[in-house]
């Protein structure tokens, strides 16, 4: 595997915790933006001791300064591990999550964010589950953990199970998937992280969206169940093999845009810079 390329992310609006960091956050403690002033006898921190606006203030207070600190968030990547992500024509699905994880793992210990994974197949992978840490090697771990993952399920319910151990947090969650589960299945699990922000990473091979070319019989094995059937390929079924990619993305956009969610379509190998725009446009 390549060595991980950088990107960079911030969170479109403020986020609460105490916890310094590097976003916007809500609360009041040593940082630099200043919201007000405040009557020391209200605010005992003499550190804070505005001279000037106290000289001003028409009732002859001590005032001091109240400023908000940044604060970080914890980072989540809920990882697709069933057997659809084992397809690729150079380089698994899997194999370009892991190596998303690793890039990751950077931009969250340069950011100061702690970084924990959890996976889903048909059920939650409790086996891969990683508590958030604050550490330079969390991307190495978890990408480790993808690359020698067992990927021989098929996808399931396990994504609303993982969502289950962050409901109601604030948090930055990547949802990397192919997302071909059924789509009710998947807004019902999407509606757990209403308190996060969502980025779903859609990760397709290029081949997908395109039937092979010739006409003649095709055999064909679902990579999920084993089934095997064989199908006719003929111009007509090209252009409804097309058709249908098409529709599930425009499916897709649509479920993402009504939960305020903005995918991050990963077709082929992982491009850091692309996804750094996608978060300043956000912005």
């Amino acid at each position: 595997m390549s060595a991980p390329r950088d990107f960079h992310y911030r969170m479109p609006a403020r986020v609460g915790g105490q916890r310094p960091g590097a976003h916007r956050g809500t609360a009041t403690g040593s940082g630099q933006e200043f919201i007000a002033h405040q009557a020391l006898f209200d605010r005992p921190d003499p550190r804070r001791l505005d001279l000037r606006a106290s000289i001003r203030d028409p009732e002859q207070r001590w005032l001091v300064r109240v400023n908000r600190q940044r604060s970080g968030i914890p980072v989540y990547l809920l990882a697709d591990v069933s057997a659809s992500m084992t397809f690729g024509s150079d380089g698994s699905k899997l194999e370009r999550l892991a190596e998303f994880a690793r890039s990751l793992g950077d931009a969250t210990f340069r950011m100061g964010d702690a970084l924990g994974m959890l996976a889903f197949d048909r059920h939650e992978r409790t086996d891969l589950m990683l508590a958030p840490m604050r550490s330079r090697g969390a991307g190495v771990l978890m990408s480790e953990s993808l690359l020698h993952a067992r990927a021989d399920q098929p996808s399931g319910a396990g994504l609303a199970e993982a969502c289950m151990r962050i409901a109601g947090k604030q948090a930055l969650v990547f949802v990397a998937s192919d997302f071909h589960a059924p789509l009710a299945q998947l807004g019902a699990a999407l509606d757990l992280l209403s308190h996060a922000h969502v980025v779903p990473m859609v990760i397709w091979d290029e081949v997908e969206p395109q039937a092979p070319e010739g006409d003649g019989l095709l055999a064909l094995r679902d990579i999920e169940n084993g089934h095997r059937r064989g199908l006719w390929l003929r111009p007509l079924v090209r252009r409804q093999w097309r058709d249908t990619f098409a529709q599930r993305r425009a499916d897709l956009e649509k479920l993402f845009t009504t939960r305020g969610m903005r995918a991050f379509h990963m077709t082929g190998r992982f491009d850091a810079d692309a996804l750094s725009r996608h978060f300043f446009e956000a912005v």
